[in-house]
């Protein structure tokens, strides 16, 4: 009897192995690398009218990977404040591959030596893939805005928390259910970061269909976003800026 019950278990562990690097190996094969854009680190400057310092910070999707640069967040959220009548400096510090502890130690320090007035915070994603724990990325986070605000006591944040990680076309079954719950769940602990003058753009709850029912918006990696991709996240965006000038 012992002996079949090590045998049954040895064949459930061997199966489940089996599963596990088809999987790894749909996930590295199933799409074409797509390289992180060489974008300027230095200020560039954007519109005429009252002067506001606008820092980004995050990971890939800070620097529009998948699409051309021009057309990620950074400098769409950068021309969509210049609409509001502000001349914006930008400063974009983001990383690819960034989880908030690299946002909190790697590109942070740089940030409060400007003193911000608008921040986009753009990171999460990579928190959700590397299993890291919700409470820890809030932590990291948390300590990050209160530098920030430290450094200027008006700053205006916005977090991007995690898109919908459970549409990316990349990921095969069952892997896909567990990001979209490990998603959903980040952001519910992010949520608890909001203040005043700090926003939670809920891009999963506003794009994660979108992007479901529309693979297209996917780069050729099947993971970051095209152009067309970080254009659909830029109305969530929008409605956080509104809130923020509206409020300050």
């Amino acid at each position: 009897m012992k002996y079949k019950i090590f045998v049954g278990v040895g064949i459930v562990v061997a199966v489940v192995a089996v599963i596990v690097l088809v999987e790894i190996i749909y996930i590295k094969y199933n799409g074409k690398p797509v390289a992180a854009p060489n974008i300027p680190r230095g200020p560039e400057t954007f519109g005429s009218g009252q002067p506001l310092n606008f820092v980004v910070l995050g990971d890939s999707t800070s620097i529009g990977q998948g699409s051309d640069y021009n057309d990620g967040i950074a400098r769409n959220s950068a021309r969509y404040l210049t609409e509001k009548g502000y001349a914006v400096t930008m400063q974009n510090f983001g990383i690819s591959g960034a989880v908030a502890q690299d946002v909190l130690t790697q590109q942070l320090p740089k940030a409060v030596q400007l003193s911000p007035d608008v921040v986009l915070l753009a990171v999460g994603a990579n928190d959700v893939t590397h299993f890291t724990a919700s409470t820890k990325v809030r932590d990291s986070l948390n300590q990050t805005i209160r530098q920030l605000q430290a450094s200027n006591p008006k700053v205006a944040i916005i977090l991007t928390g995690s898109p919908q990680m459970g549409s990316i076309p990349r990921f095969p079954q069952p892997i896909r259910y567990v990001a979209g719950v490990r998603t959903a769940k980040l952001n519910e602990t992010l949520a608890s970061l909001q203040q005043s003058t700090v926003i939670l753009a809920p891009l999963a709850t506003d794009t994660g269909q979108l992007f479901s029912e529309h693979p297209e918006l996917f780069a050729e990696d099947n993971f970051h976003p095209t152009g067309a991709g970080y254009q659909g996240w830029m109305p969530t965006l929008q409605r956080a800026y509104d809130k923020l000038i509206t409020q300050n």
